[in-house]
């Protein structure tokens, strides 16, 4: 019995310390809990019980409508240009963001002389606002004076009106967000480069990787899978959200050419005031992230963790 009783009270202290441990742990946890609530959990509940009402901006009263602002969203033109807007400008900005990142991220871990000035470089229009950086995009894209099409005119190539076609505006766009998003995905491939340890690359070469690039393949790739895998999921969240180059720069025209969602739910609840079908847009845009990324980790995440 006495050796019982002294088993019994170390578990006792034991249990007693995981208590004092979690408590301790919600406690350093709950302004961060506090924040996603009020910050991101409200809002969303928000914005899902506005969709089935028709609120307006200014106005008092509204009522519930059920399922009819989705209802008017399959019907509605400017919603499904926005959508297949935003598709094509995620289809390419993300893949070459994320090609071109990888790219330059290897370039710059095997250059020695410069490497820092490189880094800036490539990560300052990260840094830089796009809006500050809309006049230096109107000048280049100009059809007049802009030095791209000064370029194409040496090789008796007409420039277009890169930014007022509706051929061309959502092409441009894709550039301007490619350029932003080289620097931010570098970084990211840089640090997951760092972390490979040397010793396999001297193992890869003792057994026949001779090239670097087949010690990319057989090393360095497939040690970047988790960090591909998170770049990708961030390359698509960044490019599914881009408004900020649409609305300094083309206004979503011309002729709706280059309207994007964010853009589209931006004019029906600020411009409109229709709140109501703006946070149905919102819910839909919000379920579009969610399938994505579903389905990149369902895909991917197989293929880099190998545990």
């Amino acid at each position: 019995m006495a050796s019982l009783a002294s088993m019994s009270i170390p578990l006792k202290t034991e249990v007693a310390r995981e208590r004092s441990e979690a408590r301790t742990a919600w406690l350093l946890a709950s302004p961060a809990i506090v924040l996603i609530i009020l910050f991101v959990l409200l809002p969303m509940a928000a914005v899902i019980f506005l969709g089935f009402t028709d609120f307006q901006l200014g106005i008092g009263k509204f009522r519930f409508v059920g399922f009819e602002n989705y209802a008017h969203l399959l019907g509605d033109r400017t919603f499904k240009k926005s959508l297949w807007n935003t598709a094509a400008y995620a289809a390419i900005v993300a893949p070459l963001s994320i090609v071109l990142g990888l790219a330059v991220a290897l370039l710059i871990e095997g250059e020695t002389i410069g490497r820092s000035f490189f880094r800036t470089a490539f990560f300052l229009p990260v840094a830089s606002l796009i809006v500050a950086m809309a006049t230096v995009w109107q000048y280049l894209f100009h059809p007049t004076i802009g030095p791209i099409n000064a370029l194409l005119a040496l090789v008796d190539i007409p420039g277009p009106n890169w930014l007022g076609a509706s051929g061309t505006v959502l092409y441009s766009l894709s550039i301007i967000g490619v350029w932003q998003s080289v620097g931010f995905n570098m970084v990211l491939f840089l640090a997951g480069l760092t972390a490979i340890p040397r010793e396999l690359y001297a193992a890869a070469k003792v057994d026949g990787a001779k090239s670097s690039f087949d010690r990319f393949l057989l090393v360095t790739w497939p040690m970047l899978g988790p960090t591909t895998l998170f770049v990708t999921t961030i390359s698509v969240i960044n490019a599914v959200k881009v408004f900020d180059a649409v609305k300094t720069l083309t206004e979503g025209g011309p002729n709706h050419a280059s309207e994007v969602l964010l853009f589209t739910i931006y004019q029906e609840g600020f411009v409109y005031m229709r709140v109501g079908y703006a946070s149905a847009m919102t819910v839909v845009f919000l379920a579009i992230l969610v399938v994505l990324m579903f389905l990149q980790y369902r895909l991917l995440d197989r293929q880099v963790h190998y545990t």
